[in-house]
């Protein structure tokens, strides 16, 4: 079992930027692709950027590429993701989330095993 938690939400003006974080715990780090989500009220689950596990490998959907970037650290069992630029259109709840072993696509969030509880992030105009 993976336990994650997210830290870093809050309130930023637009223009803002904000480092959200997700501390993993109950397997080994290095061995999990992490990826974060978003989810608006009424939307679906949104995909926002993933890395493998040597973090060699970063993926993000066009609607947040060169404003979203996301890092980690195997050492502190931690996966970043630093958002800049932020718009109102940002406002959400952010998740990060784990997959065990190889997975082809981690840009698809049924290949995630585990998740978190949730950050609001809210961006004001």
């Amino acid at each position: 079992q993976v336990q994650l938690v997210e830290s870093g939400g809050g309130l930023v003006q637009a223009g803002g930027s904000l480092r959200l974080s997700c501390a993993a715990s109950g397997r080994t780090f290095s061995t999990l692709a992490m990826g974060w989500f978003r989810q608006a009220p009424g939307k679906e689950r949104e995909f926002l950027a993933a890395i493998r596990r040597s973090g060699g490998d970063t993926y993000y959907p066009d609607s947040v590429k060169a404003r979203f970037f996301v890092s980690r650290d195997n050492a502190k069992n931690t996966v970043y993701l630093q958002m800049n630029s932020l718009i109102p259109e940002d406002t959400a709840v952010y998740y990060c989330a784990a997959s065990e072993g190889y997975r082809q696509d981690i840009r698809d969030r049924y290949e995630y095993d585990y998740w978190g509880q949730g950050t609001q992030v809210t961006v004001s105009s």
